[in-house]
């Protein structure tokens, strides 16, 4: 396994702590995060503001991988995002994450996702 595979295992890994600034400490300083398909968001407070936002409302998160490929600093990682709210919703929310790496830090993460799947969830 690449070096840059392990950062994002240990990245998707993190999430079932829900520390957002564990979460945070992954991004290069001015790392960029695309939660496709919202605006993207760039650098250490500005990530820590969303992050904490979306995942505030989650009592817990395990994210499966599926699938993991990487080739020089891009890593993908087909997941399955098995996250319960704090009201107790269960969503199963099919995820592809594509990582670009620089120095052991993501300097940019941009993930796909159906947004129908995951609000239909929350109903």
């Amino acid at each position: 396994m690449s070096a840059n595979e392990q950062v994002v295992r240990d990245f998707i890994a993190a999430w079932s702590r829900l520390d957002v600034e564990e979460l945070v400490g992954y991004f290069a300083p001015d790392g960029t995060y695309y939660n496709m398909p919202l605006s993207p968001v760039s650098g250490h407070d500005a990530l820590r503001q969303f992050i904490a936002g979306f995942a505030g409302g989650w009592a817990s998160t395990e994210w499966e991988v599926l699938h993991l490929v990487s080739s020089g600093d891009v890593v993908i990682a087909e997941r399955v995002d098995r996250t319960v709210t704090k009201d107790g919703k269960p969503v199963d929310l099919p995820c592809c994450g594509v990582f670009e790496l620089e120095g052991g830090k993501i300097r940019v993460w941009r993930d796909y996702f159906d947004m129908g799947t995951y609000m239909k969830a929350l109903t």
